[in-house]
């Protein structure tokens, strides 16, 4: 329940189960380490990223009510055994839990299996990888000279991906290669030897293994760029070009993201043949998360608002996003004096111990993930309670995917942005 009153923000909830021990308000430092007063820098010229193009915006696009809507109450005559699937794939989806596919997997699945190239855009946490993953697998298995790349921004994003292709594919013989930066090269070029059928690869590490050649894209005749707006930005473009020049003329091209600026769809339709655009979404944001501000009226006092709302109960597993490296941990530290169980993760850290943070939270080891915008995009964490937007994000698409971390297949989540 939210309340306000003179510009303070409170939230009750009922008791929660949590297991972490909480920091109290005595906790809060009396600004003995300058903290209190420190800023996140947008401005250029100091090191930092860009002014956000949300600041100074009307605050009511942070605020909507959940509608939770859950997934596959649209298509209730849809099952996964409809699809013309493998039978040991079908099994591999009911033991994953799996019964009913979401919107844009009812829509999206079957042309996808009939060859056709398709652009998808569904909101965060509607099951946008099992659309891709379960066509190409099928594909693959049933006909053993196809091979599939599968092109991802983020690291995370791609072991992701990766897990989840291992769960899918069990026990078809069908074998993926992990190529993305921060770890061993070496063994990424053992498992494209093996003749890996998916390769599922970040931008700069496969152009490494392209010029070393240890990669001939020519053999790949289907691609997916996951996250797509982002991996056609401008520091993606040119890599995105290269790829698909590389790659055999006749190919399955598949284009899936949360938000597709009209200027990203026309760049799209020079790489695809005949293109199938799924659009399912209803709003820009999910309906499955309650979204509202934090005010603030006193800078100095930012961090002892976020410790009033961390104490609460009913903050079980929050993910805090903040603008730039530096500034997310001065906050982690800040959090961990506090007594507060947290992890950072950005572009600073070493790959082991960005996968370290990332699975420490997501099993629940620690209470909060303080992240750059490289966590936004397309994670599945389960079960995050809420997510936080401590600096605002660089752009409204960059809010939607921050706050599709929670609120995801079914699930309602809770999102709040600090605001001035």
């Amino acid at each position: 329940m939210f309340n306000r009153n003179k510009n303070r923000f409170s939230i009750r909830h009922s008791g929660s189960n949590t297991g972490f021990s909480r920091p109290s308000r005595k906790g809060r430092l009396n600004n003995q380490n300058g903290f209190n007063n420190h800023r996140f820098s947008s401005k250029k010229g100091h090191g930092g990223p860009r002014r956000s193009q949300l600041e100074g915006a009307n605050i009511n696009i942070f605020i909507k009510k959940a509608n939770p809507i859950a997934p596959g109450e649209e298509n209730i005559n849809t099952r996964f055994e409809d699809f013309n699937i493998a039978s040991v794939l079908k099994q591999n989806i009911i033991k994953l839990g799996f019964r009913k596919p979401t919107t844009i997997q009812a829509q999206a699945i079957k042309p996808i299996l009939e060859g056709r190239d398709v652009i998808g855009l569904a909101s965060t946490g509607t099951g946008k990888t099992a659309v891709f993953l379960i066509p190409l697998i099928d594909k693959i298995f049933k006909d053993r000279s196809q091979k599939a790349l599968i092109i991802a921004p983020t690291r995370e994003l791609a072991i992701q991906i990766n897990d989840d292709f291992l769960s899918f594919a069990y026990g078809m013989n069908i074998y993926s290669a992990l190529i993305i930066g921060g770890a061993n090269m070496k063994a990424q070029m053992h498992e494209l030897r093996r003749n890996s059928q998916i390769v599922i690869a970040t931008p700069g590490r496969l152009k490494d293994l392209i010029e070393r050649r240890a990669i001939n894209l020519l053999d790949y005749s289907n691609i997916v760029l996951d996250e797509v707006d982002l991996m056609v930005d401008i520091g993606f473009l040119s890599d995105v070009k290269y790829f698909i020049s590389k790659m055999a003329k006749v190919r399955q091209s598949l284009f899936f993201s949360a938000t597709i600026p009209f200027k990203v769809q026309s760049i799209l339709r020079s790489f695809v043949t005949n293109p199938l655009t799924i659009s399912v979404k209803l709003q820009d944001t999910s309906e499955n998360v309650d979204q509202d501000v934090v005010k603030v009226s006193n800078p100095a006092k930012k961090m002892d608002q976020l410790h009033d709302l961390l104490i609460q109960d009913g903050f079980d597993k929050v993910l805090i996003f903040g603008r730039t490296k530096h500034g997310i941990e001065k906050l982690n530290k800040e959090l961990t004096f506090r007594g507060f169980k947290t992890g950072a993760l950005h572009g600073n850290k070493r790959q082991s111990q960005r996968k370290r943070v990332l699975d420490s939270f997501k099993q629940n080891e620690i209470q909060i993930l303080l992240a750059t915008d490289v966590a936004s995009r397309g994670l599945d964490i389960d079960n995050v309670t809420h997510v936080i937007n401590y600096d605002l994000p660089q752009t409204y698409d960059d809010y939607i995917h921050r706050i599709g971390r929670t609120g995801r297949i079914g699930k309602t989540g809770t999102a709040l942005t600090f605001v001035d």
